[in-house]
């Protein structure tokens, strides 16, 4: 069993902002798994149990506010008797430019208040987590990371969730390290016309999915779980 926790805040007011991007990535997760929509809400956080391609998978937003994230991993760690080593954590930074990913093994809190309050109620640092980069404050900190994303940075949301997924599979399967020599250096595409351009229209080149669920990178056309397959009827799982 893997536990994976995505912080944010609760309440309609921070949904989709930059700070929940974390529970964005499991939304995602859950959809790849069939289980869309609300969690059980026990112990300071809603989860769910999902079996995804062979992975045991325990995917959960703490419900405390990010500041007392801590108390709710503490308490799903405890419940699900999940050693740290199965331990994934997946935060937002400011650090980082947006749509980087970074995993690390270890490490201080960087500045960010979730990570902090975890690392103060577990009492260690040695836990993994993935950083997914919202760019740099244009303003301070505090409104930069409740405000939501641009249009161009809307536009490629879909795939930076993407590629988030993927890599926290990957994590599950091979480790924090190997998932971090295949993901670290991944770069998200830039909008069609370059950084500050038009935005990338629905099956364009970094673009959102078109009406059949695909969307078009620079290796190829992916279908998007949830959406249709070309001529075909709506997934079932949606």
């Amino acid at each position: 069993m893997k536990l994976i926790i995505g912080l944010g805040n609760p309440g309609s007011q921070y949904a989709q902002t930059r700070h929940n991007i974390g529970w964005m990535v499991l939304d995602r997760m859950a959809d790849r798994a069939g289980r869309s929509g609300r969690g059980r809400q026990r112990d300071a956080s809603e989860s769910i149990q999902v079996r995804y391609k062979g992975l045991d998978l325990v995917l959960a937003k703490p419900l405390t506010y990010m500041n007392d994230s801590g108390i709710a991993v503490r308490k799903l760690l405890a419940r699900e008797r999940v050693p740290l080593a199965d331990l994934l954590v997946v935060a937002d930074d400011f650090a980082l430019p947006f749509g980087k990913l970074r995993f690390r093994e270890a490490g201080s809190h960087g500045g960010h208040n979730g990570l902090r309050s975890i690392i103060e109620e577990l009492g260690t640092e040695k836990y993994a987590r993935l950083r997914v980069g919202i760019g740099e404050p244009g303003r301070g900190a505090v409104d930069h990371v409740l405000s939501r994303f641009a249009a161009d940075e809307q536009a490629r949301l879909p795939i930076l969730l993407d590629a988030a997924a993927d890599a926290v599979e990957t994590w599950a399967r091979e480790g924090t390290s190997k998932a971090a020599n295949r993901f670290n250096a991944f770069e998200l595409q830039a909008p069609a016309g370059g950084e500050g351009g038009d935005a990338p229209k629905p099956g364009e080149v970094g673009g959102p999915a078109d009406e059949a669920g695909i969307r078009r990178t620079k290796t190829g056309w992916r279908r998007i779980l949830g959406g249709r397959e070309p001529g075909g009827s709506p997934d079932p799982k949606r």
